[in-house]
């Protein structure tokens, strides 16, 4: 089993879905936790009931991840409650789903890109400055960057940013053993795009062609990822990007 006792991990986004998970995993296997939000402190303050259910040790922060300034005081306080940090999860994202490429506004583009691009390059950048030597980031994109999709193009786009990131930072932190990574899911059941998608969009790939079992991926799976890229048996991976999709076409 992974250990990661003496750890200390921060999620983005972690009051619900995919991130929520991964802190309670993280927790399970030893780690203290930073559960981060913007909107859902309800969620937030559930997540860190269940962390502390299960024996874990965590803090709950408010941090919009579009902001620099709001990274920088969530990092803070990581450092300041647990005394350093370990791994970094890139979680945050927003989503439009079925929306083809001439009817996206420009207000949706800044508002994705805000979040999607500039908010996970600053959370990988900065959490590289602050990052252990042999820590890990980990960023959770989206399978819908694998191939193209109708109604997908400002999504996939907007998250595709980082992805390409992960791989430079892979490299320039590879003299630290930082490992640098990324995890897509293809369809979250209870988070991502799916979780909206109107019937009929973009995601009938799932249906024609079922994944492993005939479901959709949960939290749960991509916390699986989120473990073996955490612990000791991913420390010679670097730069790669795994695919959480049950064998689903991409």
């Amino acid at each position: 089993m992974t250990d990661l006792s003496g750890k200390v991990a921060v999620a983005t986004s972690s009051s619900r879905g995919i991130g929520s998970a991964i802190v309670q995993r993280y927790a399970w296997l030893g780690a203290s936790v930073v559960i981060a939000y913007s909107t859902d402190e309800d969620g937030a303050l559930h997540t860190l009931e269940e962390v502390e259910a299960a024996g874990g040790r965590g803090i709950v922060v408010r941090a919009d991840v579009a902001s620099p300034a709001g990274l920088d005081a969530l990092y803070a306080t990581a450092v300041d409650t647990f005394g350093r940090l370990d791994i970094v999860v890139a979680n945050a994202g927003e989503e439009v789903a079925d929306r083809p490429v001439a009817e996206v506004t420009e207000e949706q583009f800044d508002r994705l890109f805000a979040v999607n691009a500039k908010g996970a390059f600053f959370a990988l950048q900065k959490a590289a400055r602050l990052v252990s030597d042999g820590g890990r980031l980990i960023y959770v994109g989206s399978g819908t960057t694998t191939g193209p999709r109708p109604g997908t193009g400002l999504y996939s786009s907007s998250k595709r940013v980082a992805e390409h990131l992960v791989r430079v930072l892979a490299m320039e932190l590879s003299p630290r053993n930082v490992t640098v990574n990324t995890i897509l899911p293809a369809v979250a059941l209870g988070a991502g795009v799916p979780t909206g998608a109107a019937a009929g969009g973009g995601f009938h790939h799932t249906a024609r062609f079922p994944p492993l079992g005939g479901r959709g991926d949960g939290p749960e799976d991509v916390a699986d990822a989120a473990e073996y890229l955490a612990g000791e048996l991913a420390g010679r991976v670097s730069g790669q990007s795994l695919v959480v999709s049950g064998g689903a076409p991409r």
